[in-house]
């Protein structure tokens, strides 16, 4: 290497550190295996000396390491563990070890920089007795010319791969090993250790938030709750140095990274491309060109993959997407997480905790002015740890968002916030609390100009937003409803109070007293839509009831609408008004029919309408308005196996779907994944006609037993969103 080359590789010194930063886990410093003291007389012979000949990980997954830290899953040669647990090795000299004479030590490093006051060298030195979660090593057994160790490391030690060097003292200079990658060790997050920040105390929820490498998204509605299979694939080849790059990605310093509660920080912000050419660039135009749209991937595996390789952002995801991987990383590192679906989110884009719906002259939502929006589902991550930066009581799950939805000390990020924090109000504590406050507690109001120009409120809905907050079961596939975590019971006193609590904390809120508004009480209106089938007519129906003596009419709006799932209007298809008599003491319904001609050719990947339907009293002057999603149901994919289904043998895979469009599908792409079954294959079929069936059949070989899921999906312009899965038991060989 010529001199200049090796100047320019020297970073920068700045006046304020000795040391260019340390957040690299993959660069390297040059050990020397020689370190002198002085001059080295001349008959020095190194070999005299004790000399390691070998180093024994025990790292094959059948291995007493991988078995006890819970690594035997990691599609990965080198050596798990996790820390705050004991590990061992075994170390060959050139001939028996005199503790008496014979002096050496282990070192561990991790960075080019490795400094022993930021955790990045660690030198242990063999000892008695093992502190638990302090780092140490003693002698467990001696045999020949070898010794066994057991190594315990810190509870709270930096997580990613250390190298490691075995240290031999001599009387003119200390004799290392040579660089050696087969001895590289990852130590990651232990949920098993009291003394870890991610410590969790139960077996079956570790089982499902650490070590499940399949998931389950609720996708839909509030009305119509959908779910798909999602694979982590956390365990899978290449993906732990994928998760551990993405820490390098985001500058995260090493000294910080055995801090879950920075990891969780950085990582939310390098999930998405916005502002740093993170893993995702999220798109929401139904358009995406020279991408892959976010409803074909079936997990994360991919994903991670390709964006480790390619160092650019992968094209292209929605919300389900950012938390199916940000999971994959946070699982994979050790850290227990969950997704979260939360139906009607809103995102409210001046945290002031109400969305403002401004309706025109006809009660029609004016999209120009409106700029909040409420999503039909939005989904988050919790992470499990400890909050030692806050008061007692704020640690447990904590919300995450790798979705950029608002900026967050200038970047594109959301949380750690504590849910806990967020249920009482104390929206104070770091970090993001008050945006996702507002995200399931905010009020939707409808405002009209009045012609004066003065903003008249027309209704208010405080119950719309953040029905339901939903994660998978533990242990089945099931949905667990976690509403109660994140909010008290609506209308109760407790969550009147958390509400002065986060508004004493400065959430903003805006009074809606005085400003003259007095609901229609004695007329109430609901709306129902019909469950239809993509591709068929529906009908909505629209019913009064009028409580009063009074008999009233009711000029009726109903304004249907294709929206995406974010709640943004797209065009309105269905327009139709009508005049309804509303006799005193009595229900009056009335049906509008949905054409499926009026939908089809304005669809978009989420197959989801929002109807409007406001409703004036004329001899009030009163307004009614409700609002309410509904989504078609997508035919789905079937996934049958043929044969015997063993470990390491080969077996076949069968998907099949029939088109039940009045239209053939061009240009259809198929994908299909299962974690320990088969890799994502891909195959593209240039037309389905209308009713006809498509058959596609793969081979492969499953290389782990026990209950795999395999998940497909199906896409095309005409048609998104349509999965398949099906469990299946691989049996030992």
């Amino acid at each position: 290497m010529s001199e200049t080359t090796d100047k320019e590789k020297k970073p920068p010194l700045n006046g304020r550190r000795a040391l260019p930063s340390n957040n690299s886990n993959d660069e390297e410093n040059e050990v020397p295996e020689m370190e002198a003291f002085g001059l080295i007389p001349r008959g020095f012979n190194p070999t005299d000396y004790l000399r390691v000949v070998d180093i024994h990980m025990f790292k094959e997954p059948h291995e007493i390491n991988k078995q006890q830290h819970h690594t035997d899953k990691y599609y990965n040669p080198k050596l798990i563990v996790r820390r705050g647990q004991s590990f061992q090795i075994q170390v060959d000299f050139n001939r028996p070890y005199n503790p008496e004479t014979d002096q050496f030590w282990l070192e561990y490093l991790i960075g080019r920089y490795p400094q022993q006051n930021k955790g990045t060298y660690i030198p242990i030195l063999v000892r008695d007795v093992l502190k638990p979660g302090e780092w140490g090593a003693k002698i467990t057994h001696k045999e020949n010319n070898s010794i066994r160790l057991s190594i315990m490391s810190s509870a709270t030690c930096i997580v990613g791969k250390f190298r490691l060097y075995v240290a031999v003292l001599t009387p003119f200079g200390i004799l290392r090993t040579h660089r050696n990658s087969a001895t590289d060790t990852y130590i990651l997050f232990n949920p098993w250790c009291q003394q870890d920040a991610v410590y969790l105390d139960d077996e079956k929820e570790r089982e499902e938030y650490v070590l499940n490498d399949v998931g389950i998204v609720f996708h839909g509605n509030i009305n119509d709750i959908k779910l798909r299979s999602w694979s982590y694939g956390q365990f899978e080849e290449n993906i732990l140095d994928a998760c551990l790059f993405l820490m390098d990605k985001a500058e995260l310093e090493l000294s910080g990274r055995g801090n879950p509660i920075k990891i969780c920080r950085v990582a939310s912000a390098v999930i998405n491309s916005r502002d740093d050419n993170g893993v995702i660039a999220g798109s929401w135009d139904n358009t995406y060109t020279n991408g892959v749209p976010p409803s074909a991937w079936t997990g994360s595996v991919d994903i991670l993959l390709e964006y480790y390789s390619s160092k650019q952002p992968v094209r292209y995801g929605q919300c389900w997407v950012f938390a199916g991987v940000f999971n994959t990383f946070l699982r994979c590192l050790g850290i227990p997480a969950r997704l979260i679906t939360n139906y009607s989110s809103a995102h409210d884009n001046n945290a002031n905790l109400q969305l403002d719906f401004f309706l025109d002259d006809e009660g029609k939502v004016d999209t120009t002015t409106t700029k909040d929006s409420v999503w039909n589902y939005h989904c988050w991550n919790e992470a499990w740890m400890t909050r030692p930066d806050l008061p007692v009581g704020f640690g447990g799950w904590q919300v995450v968002d790798g979705t950029p939805q608002e900026t967050s000390d200038g970047m594109y990020r959301c949380g750690p916030a504590s849910v806990q924090a967020i249920k009482h109000g104390h929206v104070c504590f770091q970090f993001d609390a008050p945006f996702v406050y507002a995200e399931v507690n905010s009020d939707i109001v409808y405002l009209r100009r009045a012609k004066n120009g003065t903003q008249v409120i027309e209704n208010i809905d405080t119950t719309h937003v953040g029905q339901l907050i939903v994660t998978k079961e533990v242990g089945r596939d099931g949905m667990m409803e976690i509403t109660e975590e994140y909010k008290f019971q609506e209308g109760s006193e407790e969550e009147r109070l958390a509400l002065e609590t986060a508004v004493m904390y400065g959430v903003k809120k805006q009074t809606t007293q005085g400003t003259s508004y007095q609901p229609q009480t004695d007329v109430d209106m609901e709306f129902q839509a019909q469950k239809a089938v993509l591709g068929s007519d529906f009908k909505v129906t629209i019913t009064f009831r009028n409580k009063s003596r009074n008999t009233y009419t009711a000029t009726t709006y109903l304004s249907g609408n294709i929206v995406f799932y974010t709640g943004v209007t797209k065009n309105e298809f269905k327009k139709h008004s009508f005049s309804a008599k509303l006799e005193p003491y009595s229900s009056s319904a009335f049906d509008v029919v949905i054409k499926s001609s009026e939908y089809l050719s304005d669809l978009l990947d989420q197959a989801s309408f929002h109807f409007f339907v406001t409703a004036r009293i004329n001899e009030t002057g009163k307004i009614l308005s409700i609002q309410k999603a509904t989504v078609l149901e997508i035919p789905s994919l079937r996934i049958k196996t043929q044969g015997a289904m063993v470990a390491g043998k080969e077996m076949s895979v069968t998907v099949e779907f029939t088109n039940p469009l009045k239209q053939t599908l061009e240009n259809v792409t198929l994908r299909l994944e299962g974690p320990g079954v088969l890799r994502t294959m891909k195959k593209e079929f240039r037309q389905i006609p209308m009713n006809s069936t498509l058959i596609w059949e793969v081979k492969c070989i499953p290389n782990r037993p026990g209950l795999r899921k395999l998940i497909a999906s199906l896409n095309c312009d005409a048609l998104r969103h349509v999965y398949g899965e099906l469990n299946v038991q691989i049996q030992k060989p």
